[in-house]
């Protein structure tokens, strides 16, 4: 029996052994690139759903400064999302088509993300004057909102219209925001934490979910470099 063939069979078994467990996990990391979320800026979006003046702009985009007031009468501000991952959306408390599933599709996000400091949630109301506080509340509590969680949002009618024209790029730049204009989307937008869009979704589709609960994920680890 030739002994040399197994000694070298055996040198050779162990030479692969050692690449599996050394050799592989280091040319995975040589090669692999790492996979991040597009940063969308005015220019990057279907120019219909993104207003005139800021339309060419091609770099350094991020949402405007704002100022609404949610579900419990208290002041929201741009400072209250500093540092998270959040989640917009434009609704109605009267719509009966497209907000139900948005509303229900939001509603999962908050569950899977509850206890993620860094992940919140934002809408804002179309029909602002109808959508006082206390109709808010009543909204609010129907669709499982946690408070500090997910803001359910009215304000100044112009200045929603304008966040959703010039800051998320969610509608079709139609109307000037006065009390003839009417918007109507389904878009949920991605917001990182440093207040740009990296993603926009049909919020009607639940499939969608499991995307946008994956892209937060991405997002958390763009973070952690």
């Amino acid at each position: 029996m030739d002994t040399n063939f197994f000694k070298k069979s055996k040198k050779t078994f162990f030479f692969l052994i050692g690449f599996t467990l050394i050799g592989l996990p280091v040319f995975y990391h040589l090669v692999k690139t790492d996979e991040k979320l597009p940063i969308y800026n005015p220019a990057d979006v279907n120019p219909k759903l993104v207003d005139k003046s800021v339309r060419s702009k091609t770099k350094n985009h991020k949402v405007s400064d704002f100022k609404l007031i949610n579900q419990n009468g208290d002041i929201i501000t741009n400072k209250d999302y500093e540092g998270k991952i959040y989640v917009a959306d434009f609704f109605f408390t009267r719509c009966q088509t497209i907000c139900l599933a948005m509303a229900y599709n939001m509603s999962e996000l908050q569950e899977h993300f509850k206890n993620d400091n860094e992940v919140m949630f934002l809408s804002h109301s179309v029909t602002p004057v109808m959508d006082s506080v206390p109709v808010l509340r009543s909204y609010a509590d129907a669709k499982g909102v946690i408070d500090g969680k997910w803001n359910i949002t009215t304000g100044d009618k112009k200045h929603i219209y304008d966040l959703a024209r010039k800051s998320y790029f969610a509608v079709l730049d139609e109307g000037s925001g006065d009390e003839n204009d009417f918007i109507h989307t389904e878009n949920f937008v991605l917001i990182d934490k440093d207040r740009r869009i990296r993603g926009s979704y049909d919020g009607t589709k639940k499939e969608n979910m499991q995307k946008i609960i994956e892209d937060i994920k991405l997002l958390k680890e763009e973070y952690k470099k």
